[in-house]
């Protein structure tokens, strides 16, 4: 059994109401309210579901790295990686919106040394994924999202 903070329905219930209504304002206000969470950017990932292929959108915490964007698929110190990493492994083109801009990329796992070099920075933008990471045995995986579009 992996160690981790735990997850049950009534969390993965609350934590999608969380998100459609953070998403919901972040569309509605192109960004200017939701464009940041404690301190630090946010954008919208839109990934297609593996099993459904609809849609899903989950606002989520970046960092730039050049012209890529960086997230991390924490979720929160659980055990089990988030369902939008499990959609980008199974599709990894997929878009970002920031602001009022819709942005195609291609999401990849960061290599241990890229990760190396970027979690420093993950964690001073935001101390809780160093937390979340001591939460569990899973290693958390960093995502570089590389824009298509030039």
């Amino acid at each position: 059994m992996t160690r981790g903070r735990p997850y049950n329905r009534a969390i993965a219930t609350a934590q999608k109401a969380a998100t459609t209504l953070h998403s919901a304002v972040f569309r509605r206000t192109n960004g200017k309210f939701g464009g940041t969470l404690a301190g630090g950017p946010v954008l919208l990932l839109i990934t297609r579901g593996r099993k459904t292929g609809q849609r899903r959108t989950t606002p989520l915490l970046y960092l730039r790295d050049g012209e890529d964007y960086v997230i991390v698929a924490s979720n929160g110190g659980t055990p089990k990686d988030p369902a939008w990493w499990l959609n980008l492994q199974a599709n990894p083109e997929s878009e970002i919106e920031l602001e009022e801009r819709m942005i195609r990329v291609r999401a990849e796992r960061a290599s241990a040394e890229e990760k190396a070099r970027l979690w420093p920075d993950l964690v001073e933008m935001y101390s809780g994924y160093e937390s979340y990471q001591r939460k569990t045995d899973r290693d958390i995986p960093v995502i570089i999202l590389h824009p298509m579009d030039s």
